[in-house]
């Protein structure tokens, strides 16, 4: 539009303000240009089709614009044109998860992303509806220690605003649902653990209440106390 300069990870010029033609990496989908071969991000290959023939028409849940149906290095996603989120269904979240940690296991990647990574400012937070079922979604940290906030709809899917995605599966990569598994298996012994503590001395106890002569001196010297009782 005006001829100014961009960086490779800019969506809109910061001259005029005219959007610029993006995609989503096939891998770790961050923004690249359309026509690069490389994502300047990851420097996976592109892999992008789209599929919008006969697809449903969904509305953003951020923006209102009509969602795109594209492909993504085989993961069938909705992105926005304007706001630049995706949206992705459960199964295919799933997949996406499943195959980068795979990905880090094989090729020992690990990349650390720097705070506050995601290129945008601080924004109102406000609960955005399901682009299926017009519902409001939960507000969920991913994966509970992610410092990525996004927004589920249990039946449908999750919404990703502009670069959420990359950083999840960045955040994939570098382990850390493999840490937070590990962090909550051993959370669960620790319980399990005070729980058998606790349950020791309670046993012994109730034990020592039932135990044979404890109780037959008990009833002695209750039979004694009822005679004593009786003859006076």
């Amino acid at each position: 539009m005006c001829g100014a300069a961009v960086t490779s990870d800019a969506t809109h010029c910061e001259h005029c303000g005219a959007r610029l033609a993006t995609v989503a990496c096939p891998k770790c989908f961050g923004m690249m240009f359309i026509g690069q071969k490389f994502c300047p991000h990851c420097g996976a290959q592109a892999d992008r089709q789209d599929s919008g023939a006969g697809a449903k028409p969904e509305p953003c849940p951020r923006c209102k614009t009509s969602l795109d149906a594209v492909v993504i290095g085989g993961s069938n996603l909705r992105e926005c044109p304007h706001c630049e989120g995706i949206w992705t269904d459960t199964e295919t979240l799933r997949k996406i998860c499943v195959d980068q940690e795979q990905q880090a296991a094989v090729l020992g990647m690990a990349t650390h992303l720097p705070a506050n990574d995601s290129g945008e400012q601080a924004t109102e937070i406000r609960y955005l509806p399901c682009p299926v079922c017009g519902e409001l979604m939960n507000r969920v940290n991913f994966a509970n220690c992610s410092n990525v906030v996004v927004n589920v709809c249990r039946s449908h899917g999750t919404w990703f605003d502009r670069d959420e995605l990359r950083r999840i599966v960045e955040f994939i990569r570098d382990g850390g649902l493999e840490k937070e598994r590990n962090r909550e298996l051993e959370e669960l012994g620790e319980k399990r653990r005070t729980a058998s503590a606790i349950q020791v001395p309670i046993d012994l106890k109730c034990s020592a209440m039932f135990d044979n002569d404890v109780w037959h001196g008990a009833l002695s010297a209750a039979a004694r106390a009822v005679m004593d009782i009786l003859i006076r």
